[in-house]
């Protein structure tokens, strides 16, 4: 890691793996009475679930892509086609997926315990059925592994708190191209804001200087600042390891303390915490 931060690299999310007895899975809380069953994330009728084939890639990228975008999800990486072609022509892997929804999973241990790559739904009615699925194997199976986000579903499901993190990976980011970045990069609908920011990054000049920092209807931007314009108070700065942690959602308080940011003011960091906030995870091994 100390080779990665000399380079401008920074810790930015988890790679998680949680564990749960299997038969924890055949009883989930029920949804609750007091809150109506309509609106967005609820299908019309229980999902039918069908296997996926090889052939079915490029609805399963389709499915995949829309239950990120939905969750606003910070960190999912996208495959190719091919690759998820050849994924999903593993004998030893069992896939499924509906409409709104996409499962994966493949035996553990021997055949003791199940191993689910993804359950990735929009509509809660699809969650559950994934979960009970995958519950009806507790005859056979004595634990479930899930790689999850800390954030999904899973952890509000089950009745007693059996769920467990097994296994807790940090992985790290590096800002190459930041007005790239910035462009690409989702922001919240509801914010808008206009700010300096000096970036200070010795291995990528480009990105080194002055900008300036607009967020707007959920998109942003960043813009060279001219050397003689005026600037109200000392801008925020940062090196290229505060600009990857800031990126990936890393609170200001945090790269203040950490020595990766100065300068600004208390409404700078108000501003860029909630511009940025995002708890970055991956699903996938690389």
């Amino acid at each position: 890691m100390p080779l990665y931060r000399s380079l401008g690299w920074e810790l930015a999310g988890t790679r998680d793996t949680a564990v749960i007895p299997a038969r924890s899975l055949r009883d989930l809380v029920p949804a609750d009475p007091m809150v109506p069953a309509a609106g967005p994330g609820v299908a019309a009728a229980p999902p039918r679930l069908r296997r996926a084939a090889p052939d079915d890639a490029e609805a399963v990228l389709s499915v995949i892509g829309r239950v990120h975008a939905t969750a606003r999800d910070c960190g999912p990486i996208t495959w190719d086609a091919a690759s998820v072609t050849q994924w999903l022509a593993d004998p030893y892997l069992y896939a499924y997926l509906c409409d709104d929804g996409f499962l994966i999973y493949r035996w553990h241990h021997g055949h003791s315990a199940l191993f689910v790559e993804g359950a990735e739904a929009i509509s809660a009615e699809t969650q559950r059925a994934f979960w009970a699925h995958v519950g009806s194997h507790a005859s056979i199976a004595d634990q479930v592994y899930v790689r999850v986000s800390l954030n999904d579903p899973l952890w509000w499901l089950t009745r007693e708190r059996d769920v467990e993190l097994e296994r807790h990976s940090r992985w790290m980011l590096r800002v190459v191209d930041a007005p790239a970045a910035i462009a690409a990069r989702g922001f919240p609908s509801a914010l808008s804001l206009t700010m300096p920011l000096v970036i200070a990054d010795h291995d990528r000049p480009a990105n080194s200087g002055r900008w300036q920092l607009t967020v707007a209807e959920g998109q942003g931007a960043l813009d060279p600042v001219r050397p003689l314009t005026a600037l109200a108070g000392p801008p925020l700065t940062l090196g290229a390891r505060g600009l990857a942690a800031l990126y990936a959602g890393t609170p200001l308080r945090s790269l203040r303390q950490a020595g990766l940011a100065s300068g600004g003011s208390a409404g700078h960091d108000t501003a860029l915490d909630a511009a940025f906030a995002g708890a970055a995870y991956m699903l996938d091994a690389f």
